[in-house]
């Protein structure tokens, strides 16, 4: 496979807010996530700049400080949906929850803010550390709709457990029950119905907007309902930007080019055709007009220039101050934890799944105590035979 060159000309910072990526497939997208998180192969050519808060990708560990949530739904199939997600906290711990708690009780006191009384008490109760079950796991559970299962096992080819949408769901709060602020999400809603895919997006939205999370969600077909939850839209072609601004002004952009959605079809869907070849003459609008095809290179020239894309130039080209921020909020080390502390979860892991299979162990020891004096008494018998 050769070099690939990822063009990041238009995405410097990081998304605010729940932002929609959508673009047909094979333009980009899950490169894009993968480039943005910091997860792509190394042997892959870039141009272009990512910085977090004032950071490059090379000054920090972008995996700690943001999460790349991919299709896959990898987990041990013995363990429950409940102990797979205190794992996962207890792992990534409550990071720097406690330092960065302390700074934002100074900030609210010197600005006389009263935070909302719910939303204080549930960030200063997920700020404890040492605790192995947290306020977090069970808020997680809760929001996502794994609380019904929450003692089921995962399961796998052999055993039963879970069903595939509760699976999407523990893959995802898997990621967002750590501290991270900045999650990207590649297809999520594979193999799930429309009412899960809300439910999913309409709990991140929350979570989006409650803790200031910058959440990047990549989707190929969502409904007109999981759209209307977005704050913006990215759409992609041919791997570069075409648009990216608010959902409420989208289809007055493309509208000024002389395409229009019809009533009865998603806007989703009308975005990732208008910059197909094949569909494009089915949205264009000016009859009194002809019709010529308005390539990809002639949308994202002409986003940049106009107002929404200048908007978004001047908004990466101001120089961010890390002043700005608490230094807590990038992750500089590889691991949240000291190893000791993560060897005891893991111990602790590797106990429970052994009781949990303790006819096996058992069955295995006891075969190997027995196999030694096997032999013996089977070649005492051959070496009478013989005699």
């Amino acid at each position: 496979m050769g070099p690939c060159k990822l063009f990041l000309d238009v995405f410097h910072g990081i998304i605010e807010l729940i932002t929609l990526l959508l673009g047909p497939p094979g333009c980009g997208k899950t490169t894009l996530l993968k480039a943005l998180s910091g997860n792509l192969n190394k042997s892959l050519k870039i141009s272009g700049e990512i910085s977090y808060n004032g950071y490059k990708l090379e000054e920090f560990v972008p995996q700690k400080t943001s999460a790349y949530i991919s299709q896959d739904d990898l987990h041990i199939p013995e363990m429950s949906v409940r102990e797979t997600l205190d794992f996962s906290a207890r792992c990534q711990g409550t990071g720097t929850r406690a330092e960065i708690m302390m700074e934002i009780n100074r900030r609210e006191k010197e600005g006389g803010i009263i935070p909302d009384p719910d939303v204080d008490t549930f960030m200063k109760a997920i700020s404890i550390e040492g605790q192995k079950t947290t306020l977090q796991t069970n808020y997680i559970l809760k929001i996502l709709g794994l609380d019904i299962c929450a003692d089921t096992m995962f399961g796998d080819a052999m055993r039963r457990g879970i069903s595939g949408g509760q699976k999407k769901r523990l893959t995802t709060g898997e990621m967002i029950v750590g501290p991270t602020k900045a999650l990207f999400m590649d297809e999520i809603s594979n193999g799930l119905d429309s009412s899960t895919t809300y439910q999913i997006v309409a709990c991140l939205q929350h979570l989006a907007h409650i803790t200031d999370a910058s959440i990047l969600i990549s989707l190929l077909q969502p409904s007109p309902e999981v759209f209307d939850l977005f704050d913006d839209i990215m759409l992609m072609a041919e791997g570069r930007i075409v648009y990216h601004g608010p959902h409420n002004n989208v289809l007055e952009y493309f509208e000024g080019f002389g395409f229009a959605c019809p009533e009865r079809k998603g806007v989703a869907d009308f975005l990732q055709e208008v910059v197909s070849r094949k569909d494009q003459p089915a949205y264009w609008c000016r009859n009194e007009q002809t019709y010529n095809y308005v390539s990809v290179d002639t949308f994202s020239t002409r986003f940049k220039e106009s107002r929404l894309g200048k908007e978004v130039n001047e908004d990466v080209s101001k120089p961010f101050t890390r002043t700005q921020s608490h230094e807590k909020a990038i992750s500089f080390n590889v691991y949240s934890l000291s190893k000791w502390a993560l060897f005891r979860a893991c111990m602790s892991r590797e106990i429970l799944l052994m009781k949990r299979n303790s006819f096996v162990y058992i069955f295995n020891s006891v075969l190997v105590l027995i196999t030694p004096f096997s032999e013996v008494a089977f070649m005492k018998n051959q070496d009478h035979l013989d005699q």
